[in-house]
């Protein structure tokens, strides 16, 4: 007897375009948001695909560790090259920080 199918067979195909199937790649999903007056595009990133990797979160001013799930965001209108990587804790709570992190003159930078 033969293991039992879960899956029809055609179910790993979604029906969409490599285009739109891109964001899979990197263990997300992506959205439109509007903020600011202005439509973002946000994909959310898996951990595993975030390996050997480190970025700057804007919202919080500090690093997002290699391997951590976060947020990254850009501006519709400007394209990719203006994408930020946040966390996803800071993507969300960016309506009620302000606009500048304030930090002494000492303070680290991380």
């Amino acid at each position: 007897m033969s293991p039992r199918r879960n899956r029809p067979k055609d179910a790993g195909s979604s029906g969409r375009s490599p285009e739109e199937d891109s964001s899979d790649r990197y263990g997300g999903w992506q959205s439109t948001e509007s903020w600011q007056g202005d439509d973002w595009s946000v994909r959310h990133v898996a951990g595993a695909s975030a390996q050997g990797k480190t970025y700057r979160c804007p919202g919080c001013d500090q690093l997002i560790p290699s391997g951590v799930p976060h947020v990254v965001a850009w501006p519709e209108h400007s394209g990719v090259d203006e994408r930020r990587h946040w966390h996803k804790a800071c993507w969300n709570a960016k309506d009620r920080r302000t606009s500048r992190v304030q930090r002494s003159r000492n303070a680290p930078r991380f």
